[in-house]
């Protein structure tokens, strides 16, 4: 009687699953719902979490992830020991693969309705009156031209160490609130990015984080922002911002990456804008490139001998963590934009650029 109610009761668990991914779906082809819901009902679940994960400064969400897969992989090892050496095989492999079963539906259910609504809400461009269109190549070069200058004037500000990289002796903790702070003044002029949550927390394994090709994580069970601290320093604010940008509900990585532009640019700390403006600065340049190569190392001669150290020292660091790791991590990533409504999987990423033209020419037309 007892396993037959464990076997029921695991059912039942794996039946909510299919009721998830129809409100999925509803929320999918109506994204007036999903945005009423990404602003009051999100908020609330969000906030209460975070302001517990908040109380302690270690990542909870890297301790449940190893918790959570130590304790899978020994449910795993001695259900194939039992299967190889104990009677009824069947009904502990049928045992086994419900229970996986049931697992999986429970995150699923909580992915759905503690984060995956955001995948379906109103995109940032269609609330914040930034005008999206076709841009011209002279008008991508402008841009480039306008970022290249920010980028000059505010990396001769910052200090360097040995290797002439820019630098800030600030310790993680000040950097990370730095950006909260920053982060914070968005919501005045986009009310939809809303104020009041914790900073960024460091990965303890962040250098394994680097051979898997990923600078930061929004851990949606915990509320958390987690950033690999092993990068290169000055990207670690446009990182961090990226990664708040999810925690507050834009889960597209094209509008975060754009977001966490504009947060780095309200920032009083210069190394904070630098790492701002160098993330829109590289996509640009990338997108030049692609559509007019000799206009692209005219921009790139146009950057200071700083800025081009900055540059080659990021690349070589990349480098040296490539791998059949990242290959894997970079796949799984492509299937999961792919899955959470993001066709162009990896590739969205850039189209930070078409955010940052609309937003150049609004400011063109400000002035």
């Amino acid at each position: 009687m007892k396993k037959h109610s464990h076997t029921m009761n695991s059912i039942r668990v794996i039946l909510l699953c299919p009721i998830a991914l129809i409100f999925a779906y509803y929320m999918s082809v109506n994204p007036a719902f999903s945005e009423w819901y990404a602003l009051n009902i999100y908020p609330i679940i969000s906030k209460s979490i975070n302001t517990l994960s908040a109380s302690v400064s270690f990542s909870v969400a890297e301790i449940v992830v190893i918790v959570f897969f130590s304790i899978l992989l020994i449910y795993i090892i001695n259900t194939v020991i039992k299967l190889i050496f104990k009677e009824k095989r069947f009904q502990r492999f049928f045992d086994f693969i419900l229970n996986i079963a049931a697992i999986a539906s429970i995150i699923c259910v909580f992915f759905v309705f503690f984060c995956g609504v955001n995948y379906h809400r109103y995109t940032f461009t269609e609330v914040s009156g930034l005008e999206v269109r076709n841009s011209t190549t002279k008008e991508l070069y402008d841009l480039c031209v306008n970022l290249t200058e920010n980028v000059n004037s505010l990396r001769s500000e910052l200090s360097e160490n040995s290797e002439g990289v820019s630098f800030t002796d600030k310790t993680h903790e000040q950097i990370a609130d730095e950006c909260r702070i920053s982060y914070d003044k968005l919501e005045s002029e986009y009310p939809t990015l809303i104020s009041g949550y914790s900073a960024t927390k460091p990965v303890y394994f962040s250098d394994l984080m680097s051979y898997s090709g990923i600078t930061g994580i929004f851990f949606p069970f915990t509320y958390e922002a987690n950033v690999n601290v092993s990068v290169p320093q000055y990207t670690l604010p446009s990182t961090m911002c990226h990664e708040l940008t999810h925690l507050r509900g834009y889960m597209r990585e094209d509008e975060a990456n754009f977001i966490a532009y504009l947060a780095c640019k309200k920032s009083e700390d210069s190394f904070v804008r630098y790492s701002g403006y160098m993330l829109a600065l590289t996509h640009s340049m990338n997108r030049l490139y692609s559509d007019d190569s000799e206009l692209y190392h005219d921009i790139y001669d146009k950057l200071s001998e700083e800025v081009k150290t900055d540059l080659r020292y990021n690349s070589s660091y990349w480098a040296a963590h490539e791998g059949f790791i990242n290959d894997i991590s970079d796949k799984v990533n492509d299937v999961y934009l792919k899955v959470n409504n993001q066709d162009d999987g990896v590739k969205s990423y850039g189209r930070m650029v078409d955010l940052l033209l609309a937003e150049f020419r609004k400011s063109a037309f400000d002035e």
